[in-house]
């Protein structure tokens, strides 16, 4: 899929510069994924294992995103190793700007997909006003090259809180909700295929590959228990990492990606206008029927079972961050969370009897709220209570084990966000 260039861009713009960006062919689709990927499951394994938390996560991949992005900028042309750098630190950093407003802030993805899908037709509609063009194949000046990389940040945060929209309708587990964003693609692949205008099916498919990366994440990553492989995040990171350098590698010799020619003597895919319209047509049927198919899912048993069960039922898969926190107020969240982290502290400070009193506050305050929240989500209400029984059990041990208490704090603060 490659996007075209317009007669409205044939005249050379002032500062022009080489190409920043691949050429948008296989080679592009693979990495892009496989960058989006690890970018999740780096950032989940630094905010469970390094405990710092989401906000301190989101401080520490925004500050590494503006010391990536200057090296970006600063390029003359195309390189392969900063240009996806780049996309890896866009990916997690928009990943976390969207968890913060739902988790920390109580955002519903509902409206956080509004805001994010209306911001960017906002940074659409300034550059289409501005440049006369969306094509990536036309990123040779300092203008065109910003609103590209705010457009990628933006679908990031937007691919995240759609993703994690439609796992909260439907309570899919990550291995069934590949195939939603897979066939998505395949249907935009064969729309452009019978004429579909380019530029809008190559960023409809960029949106969608943030989602489909993520789910393949955590469907490697996630316990055989929860429907997942079991591989954990740190050894998906390491894979993807190392397959992304390969075709990295590959990228820098061969150079099959470089867009060698600049937007004066490309040969732009005729575009047909009748056929554009027809296609737009089948875009929105498409869009209709997937709307009817989270409706559908939305009202499967699953949702019913969640909050109508009286017995406490078994946790059957793991809930992400979202899908734990977002049914309960974000202040008792965050009383939550603030406890854990205290018990945390002092652990590491090594005050074990400081730290199992102070874990006592948090039975006290999640039981005394149990007949608020729990009639609010069963299934978020189980899961939490599964994971604080595991740091209760972890620090009251006969013979409590450091790392093994520091790793239940670290997994329960990382559900609470």
């Amino acid at each position: 899929m490659t996007t075209e260039t317009t007669s409205e861009n044939l005249r050379t713009p002032a500062k022009q510069m080489l190409n920043k960006v691949p050429e948008v062919t296989i080679w592009f689709w693979i990495i892009k994924i496989l960058c989006t990927t690890v970018g999740e499951s780096f950032a989940d394994w630094i905010n469970m294992n390094l405990g710092v938390g989401l906000i301190n996560t989101a401080l520490i991949f925004t500050a590494v995103l503006a010391g990536v992005m200057g090296w970006q900028l600063t390029t003359k042309r195309y390189v392969p190793f900063v240009y996806w750098l780049t996309v890896v630190v866009v990916s997690v950093t928009g990943t976390l700007y969207t968890d913060i407003l739902t988790d920390s802030q109580g955002v519903p993805l509902a409206l956080s997909s509004s805001v994010f899908a209306g911001l960017l037709a906002v940074v659409f509609g300034i550059w289409y006003a501005r440049e006369r063009t969306l094509s990536v194949h036309t990123i040779i000046t300092r203008p065109r090259e910003l609103f590209y990389w705010l457009a990628v940040l933006v679908t990031f945060a937007l691919g995240t809180a759609t993703g994690d929209w439609t796992l909260e309708l439907t309570g899919w587990t990550a291995g069934v909700s590949v195939f939603l964003p897979l066939g998505l693609i395949v249907a935009i692949i064969l729309g452009w295929r019978l004429g579909a205008n380019a530029v809008l099916s190559f960023w409809l498919a960029y949106i969608l590959t943030r989602p489909l990366g993520a789910n393949l994440g955590d469907w490697l990553g996630s316990p055989r228990g929860d429907g997942g492989l079991g591989l954990g995040t740190a050894i998906t990171s390491v894979i993807f990492l190392g397959a992304i350098l390969a075709t990295v590698v590959y990228l820098t010799i061969s150079r099959s990606d470089v867009i060698e020619t600049d937007e004066r003597t490309q040969t732009p895919r005729a575009a047909d206008p009748a056929r554009e319209r027809i296609m737009l047509g089948y875009y929105a049927v498409v869009a209709v029927a997937t709307a009817a198919l989270l409706v559908w899912a939305h009202h499967q048993p699953h949702a019913a079972a969640a909050s109508e069960d009286d017995a406490p039922a078994p946790v059957t898969a793991h809930l992400t961050p979202k899908q734990a926190t977002s049914p309960f107020p974000p202040a008792e969240i965050a009383k939550f969370r603030t406890i854990a982290a205290d018990t945390l502290a002092k652990l590491k400070a090594g005050n074990q009897s400081a730290a199992t009193t102070r874990v006592t506050d948090l039975e006290t305050a999640w039981d005394d709220d149990q007949s608020a929240l729990e009639p609010k989500s069963g299934q978020s209400w189980h899961f939490l209570d599964s994971e604080i029984d595991q740091v209760l059990t972890a620090l009251r041990a006969p013979s409590p084990d450091k790392a093994t208490e520091a790793k239940a704090l670290n997994t329960l603060l990382t559900s609470l966000g």
